[in-house]
């Protein structure tokens, strides 16, 4: 028994046509698993060949996650193209920075939607499709440092993040007697386009840097281990838990 192959399984890994996504649906890929790649508003097609150069099967799907409908939709669109689902990956999200006084109800709706509203709905969705087959099956949410921290001027994406810790809990306290295992990586800071704003301000981007331990920013490939993990047998007696994958800045 090789704990941590995911050959024979099938993932569905969303927001993954650039960055985390990406990288986390290739790391399951080189782990073994096919993956159904989710594209939001950019085609997923660059990434569906890295996971056929990996040697496995992709299947592309776009739908935007900020319409309710699609994140109904998606699992049951993954599960017809790819025949059933093993793993899935709640990673799209996106974030509006701006001071709280001048944020729109708009921009509140939109990164709540996305961020929080559609991992609710599709690991809602993954859960009947594993429970309603009787099979084993493991849900993994990127949630955030900022699931720990409130931050400065991203009041939404905290709050949202924030409540995909607690959803992990949650239905992790629910299902974990049925075999089906929920957990969340949080990345610290990572070189993506989220984080785009803050790598361009000079000022904070050291201040940022000075108090990682591991002295430097993390790439997306950084989460690639945490991922094949917590989609691995190797996580089986892993329930609700949380997973930093920071550097070191929370441990600072």
């Amino acid at each position: 028994m090789r704990p941590f192959s995911l050959d024979g399984r099938i993932a569905l890994v969303t927001g993954a046509s650039r960055g985390l996504g990406a990288a986390m649906a290739v790391g399951l890929a080189e782990a073994g698993a096919d993956v159904v790649v989710h594209g939001n508003s950019r085609s997923p097609d660059e990434t569906c060949r890295a996971v056929e150069a990996a040697g496995r099967r992709a299947f592309p799907v776009t739908a935007d996650l900020g319409d309710p409908a699609a994140s109904r939709d998606l699992v049951d669109r993954a599960v017809a193209a790819a025949g059933r689902l093993d793993v899935l990956v709640n990673n799209a999200g996106i974030i509006r920075r701006g001071p709280t006084q001048e944020f729109s109800d708009e921009d509140w709706q939109a990164v709540l939607e996305v961020d929080l509203n559609s991992v609710f709905r599709l690991s809602r969705a993954m859960g009947r499709h594993l429970l309603s087959a009787g099979r084993p099956g493991k849900i993994v949410n990127v949630a955030s440092l900022l699931s720990f921290q409130g931050g400065i001027n991203v009041a939404a994406y905290a709050a949202a993040k924030g409540g995909v810790a607690q959803l992990t809990k949650a239905l992790a306290n629910e299902w974990a007697a049925k075999r089906i295992n929920v957990n969340a990586i949080a990345p610290g800071y990572i070189r993506t386009d989220n984080t785009a704003a803050l790598q361009a301000d000079t000022e904070r981007y050291q201040q940022i840097l000075g108090r990682i331990p591991a002295g430097r920013w993390g790439d997306p490939e950084d989460l690639k281990g945490a991922a094949v993990f917590l989609s691995s047998s190797a996580s089986d007696f892993v329930h609700g838990h949380v997973l930093v994958v920071d550097g070191g800045w929370m441990g600072r």
